[in-house]
This record gives structure tokens, C-alpha cells and sequence, in this order.
């Protein structure tokens, strides 16, 4: 959660710079400004995830050192799910931050035309990026580990696929559904590299050993 805030907080600065030295006037280059901005905080995002692989690879490395039997007693998938449950809910945190501050007024939202749906498909949003972030962080873990760059190709191309399509706002089925879509993959696509199988799942499904 913390390297997420700090990769936020250095994002955001590059996009007050922007804004306060560019004409507030001219709406396409704000628009512009806005899309860099988004798109350099994803990068920037996984930028940090990488850091804190590294950060957790180092650490681990310490704990075979001091353990009696040469194991560690954390494994790099359940870091890998620890780091992407961190980055998920220190990201929905801020997204419902920014609902909240929306929802104090001084206006209502759909009474001058806009959609009423807002919130709500602004809370299934947040919901999405929590279990995306939880997903890309076993995935991209696994792509440092095995050396598979192209998975954390994949994880990067679908962040930026992700906070893209909100630009199709306030079409929300524009942003959503492939969303949501995306989330299935990863979801499954994580749940493989974890050692999970159909067998398994049927297993937990009907409650058997």
C-alpha cells in the first residue's frame, strides 16, 4: 500500500506541473494533459510493483539466510497476493475518497441531466481494480520469477487497457464490460499459475479433501 502512494503521490505531481504550466484555457490540451497523466501513473504504478519485487525478493533471500532449514517461510505467490491485495485496496480507498468528496455537493448528480448512475457504476469500478490489482500482482510476480516478460507485458497492456476505456465515460458499458472482462482472464490466468486446476476448483466447489 505504501509504495502505491508513494507511485500516486509522484504522479500527481507530474500532472500539477503539467496543468500549472500549460494555458488552463485550452480544453484539448488539458484533455491531453489528463490522458498523459493517467497513463504515466499506470506505468508508474507498475514501475513500483517491480520495485517491490525486487524489495521482496531481497527479503526473502534474508529469511533462507537466518531460517534453520534453508526454506523461507513465506512463499514469493503469497507475497505476490499480499503485494496485489495492498495495491487493490490502497487504490479502491482513493477511488471512494474522490466518491465521497462528489457526494458532499454542492450539487446532485443527475439533476442537470448528468447520469444518476454514477456511484453506483463508480463503486463496481473500485470493486473491479481491487481484484484486477490482486490478480496483476500474482501475475506479474510470476513473470519476474520465471523471467516471462511478456506476462508482465500483459499486466502493464491490460492496466493501461483498463483505466483507458474510463475515457468512454459516462458511456459506462463502455468501460465496464471489458473491465469486468479483463478480470475474468486475469482471474483465471492467475488462478492457473497459482497451481489451481478444474479439479480443484471442483473439489472446493463440493467441499472434498
Amino acid at each position: 500500500a505504501f509504495f502505491w502512494l508513494v507511485s500516486l503521490l509522484l504522479s500527481s505531481l507530474i500532472w500539477f506541473i503539467a496543468v500549472k504550466a500549460s494555458d488552463p484555457q485550452d480544453e484539448p490540451l488539458q484533455k491531453g494533459l489528463l490522458i498523459f497523466g493517467v497513463m504515466f501513473s499506470v506505468l508508474l504504478q507498475e514501475a513500483f510493483r517491480f520495485l517491490y519485487y525486487k524489495l521482496l525478493r531481497k527479503a526473502i533471500e534474508g529469511l533462507v539466510a537466518l531460517s534453520e532449514d534453508g526454506c523461507s517461510p513465506i512463499s514469493i505467490q503469497q507475497m505476490a497476493y499480499v503485494a496485489g491485495v495492498g495495491f487493490g485496496l490502497m487504490s479502491g480507498a482513493f477511488s471512494m475518497i474522490n466518491l465521497l468528496a462528489d457526494a458532499i455537493g454542492p450539487g446532485t448528480v443527475g439533476i442537470h441531466g448528468d447520469s444518476q448512475l454514477y456511484f453506483l457504476t463508480s463503486a463496481f469500478m473500485t470493486m473491479v481494480l481491487i481484484f484486477l490489482h490482486t490478480f496483476w500482482g500474482i501475475l506479474f510476480f510470476h513473470g519476474c520469477e520465471h523471467r516471462r516478460w511478456w506476462e508482465i507485458t500483459a499486466v502493464v497492456v491490460m492496466h493501461l487497457a483498463v483505466s483507458g476505456s474510463t475515457f468512454c465515460n459516462p458511456l459506462y458499458v463502455g468501460s465496464l464490460v471489458p473491465s469486468y472482462l479483463l478480470m475474468a482472464t486475469a482471474a483465471v490466468w492467475a488462478y492457473l499459475l497459482s497451481g489451481g486446476s478444474a479439479q480443484n476448483l471442483r473439489r472446493f466447489l463440493l467441499c472434498k479433501s
